[in-house]
């Protein structure tokens, strides 16, 4: 299956309803986007509690849509009955996080049956203007169960 191809809704419904059921994704107020075979986009509206001590977008917000979006991704090309859960990742904070809102795509670059790798990316925007402001590496594991 080709990385940012068509899904089949039922596999579009499955990251739906497991996103759904992430309280921390619903308590910082994070939106699926976009999703797609082995790409996922979440959206996080700026909200002043979710702000460090100079306005920006706290790294603690970023870096969990980051880790969202990423484990969607590769979730999207696990077998029906998997789960997906993050054995590691790093995140690179580029840039203040600001904006109307922040976007992290999260993007397969190596699938595999147990490990898959993703690139995590997070821009801040600002009606049109678009910032990159964090850059990483994921690693998902394959578990057996539905999540």
């Amino acid at each position: 299956m080709e990385i940012g191809g068509k899904l089949d809704p039922a596999v579009i419904r499955r990251v739906q309803d497991s996103f759904d059921r992430q309280g921390l994704m619903a308590h910082l107020g994070a939106e699926l986007a976009e999703i797609r075979a082995g790409q996922v986009t979440i959206h996080l509206p700026f909200r002043q509690e979710l702000t460090q001590q100079h306005g920006y977008f706290h790294a603690g917000g970023t870096s969990s849509i980051a880790d969202s979006a990423g484990g969607y991704a590769g979730y999207t090309l696990f077998p029906k009955g998997n789960a997906v859960l993050t054995v590691e990742f790093k995140l690179n904070l580029i840039n203040p996080a600001r904006g109307e809102r922040l976007e992290a795509m999260g993007r397969v670059i190596k699938p595999g049956r147990t490990l898959t790798v993703c690139q995590l990316d997070v821009w801040g925007v600002d009606g049109v203007q678009r910032i990159h402001v964090a850059t990483g590496m994921q690693t998902l594991i394959s578990v057996k169960g539905d999540a």
